[in-house]
């Protein structure tokens, strides 16, 4: 890569964290119009119950109602992990953190959530084209005694079904 060419990069990744910047500092305003301004018109929007919205109206709609009831006052927390390019004008950023409520100080452990946003840069600006966020939650491994347990519940399970469906 070029000189110019590595200075165009660092340009469009710091234009996208400001994207990701304005969308939290809306989530804090509780502000749903300007929230859903950072998306594209037809974007995807994935929320970590499996909600999904299509268009940035239909997002809009939804996180009114979100700032308006269960989610009123609260803020986005979080770090960017990485932002990787597609293309010269589509780009992958995750990210982890959470919702976090007026009354807490930080993320609680259990509600760290991690998303992936796709951007599209369109007329030299980049907007959210998809979201999805999920919850973190690795499943236990075989170092815990649920995890051994789990581990040998399935198998035993699979290999009774196989056998009743003559699979094996």
């Amino acid at each position: 890569m070029t000189e110019q060419d590595l200075r165009t990069v660092a340009e469009a990744e710091q234009q996208i964290r400001e994207v990701l910047s304005r969308a939290a500092l809306a989530w804090a305003d509780n502000d749903a119009t300007a929230y859903a301004a950072e998306f594209t018109a037809d974007s995807d929007y994935v929320a970590f119950d499996g909600t999904h919205v299509r268009g940035r109206e239909a997002n809009r709609a939804l996180h009114a109602g979100l700032f308006e009831g269960p989610l009123y006052g609260t803020r986005l927390e979080g770090e960017i992990e990485s932002i990787r390019f597609l293309t010269d004008d589509v780009a992958v950023a995750h990210m982890t953190g959470s919702v976090v409520f007026a009354w807490q100080s930080g993320i609680p452990r259990n509600r760290r959530s991690r998303n992936t946003w796709v951007l599209h840069r369109a007329d030299g600006e980049w907007k959210v084209a998809a979201f999805h966020n999920t919850r973190v939650r690795p499943l236990p491994g075989d170092d815990s005694p649920f995890g051994r347990w789990f581990a040998t519940y399935v198998r035993r399970r699979t290999d009774r079904a196989r056998v009743l469906t003559g699979q094996s």
